[in-house]
């Protein structure tokens, strides 16, 4: 059963080194062409947005539509930012439906920049770390590092869809308990893939968007553009999804529960620690 007094929420990592890149790296990466220190503020605020219209709340959609609305998310995070200095941190930005925000924030570990911009997510055969073909525009390295040190599980159960998967709110039942039945802890490198109960592929996972190499490329399982319990595999439209499909670091494929193997490559990404490389664990 649904509490009526669910919220909007979105999760975005403030990194002060954002504002050291050149103008010519913010007209690749910089949200909307502008400095910020807030990893890819327009895109939280657009999947926000999008949740606030699918449900009807008026009050939120005022709140953050328009160049207006932007703004005053910005302004709202750099006041509770104020005090953070240098150090990265974790915001968990809520919308309630009266257009209200609220948030909580703690620390979070340094990440390299390539992780929160790579030019690529490297090819399967790409063994070594080169950097020949992954150049950002002033020539400089944009290869991910990627060390492995996530575990990827899979659910042993599998969940439906709903607007709660599609969309991120505080009503997450069904990632506490896929976590919970994985024994995952926050601090763990680990994550677990939530399973699509109608046709048993991935969905997402519990707190990330999973990639797998599949026919020479780099997949996610498919989103639809708005909510529809027949199409896409269920899960989130998350903010490194989109920015990794806007760039070609990969295309959209339903993945079966059935084509994954033991140890194979897969790589997750959050709004809070960019992308993460790791091997899937079956056993």
């Amino acid at each position: 059963m649904v509490d009526d007094n669910f919220q909007l929420f979105s999760s975005i990592r403030y990194e002060p080194a954002l504002l050291e890149l050149s103008p010519e790296q913010l007209a690749d990466i910089g949200w909307r062409g502008q400095p910020s220190a807030f990893y890819m503020l327009d895109f939280h605020r657009d999947r926000m947005l999008r949740a606030a219209k699918h449900w009807g709340w008026s009050a939120a959609v005022d709140a953050l539509a328009g160049p207006q609305g932007l703004k005053r998310l910005q302004y709202f995070l750099q006041d509770i930012t104020r005090q953070a200095g240098n150090n990265p941190h974790r915001v968990k930005i809520i919308l309630a439906r009266d257009g209200a925000l609220s948030h909580e924030i703690r620390p979070t570990p340094p990440t390299p920049l390539n992780n929160l911009f790579p030019a690529c997510l490297p090819e399967l055969a790409c063994a070594c770390n080169c950097t020949c073909e992954h150049l950002g525009p002033t020539g400089e390295s944009r290869l991910p590092a990627r060390d492995f040190a996530f575990e990827i599980l899979v659910d042993n159960q599998a969940t439906p869809k709903s607007e709660f998967t599609h969309f991120k709110t505080t009503h997450r039942p069904m990632y506490d308990e896929a976590r919970s039945r994985s024994h995952l802890g926050l601090a763990d490198k680990k994550e677990v893939l939530l399973v699509n109960a109608k046709d048993v592929s991935i969905m997402e996972g519990s707190i990330s968007t999973p990639y797998f190499w599949r026919d020479g490329r780099w997949v996610t399982p498919p989103v639809s553009q708005g909510f529809n319990v027949t199409q896409g595999s269920g899960g989130n439209d998350g903010t490194t999804r989109r920015w990794a499909l806007e760039r070609n670091l990969a295309t959209e494929q339903v993945v079966p529960v059935a084509s994954l193997t033991d140890g194979e490559e897969c790589w997750i990404s959050n709004g809070i620690r960019g992308f993460i490389s790791g091997k899937v664990k079956l056993h």
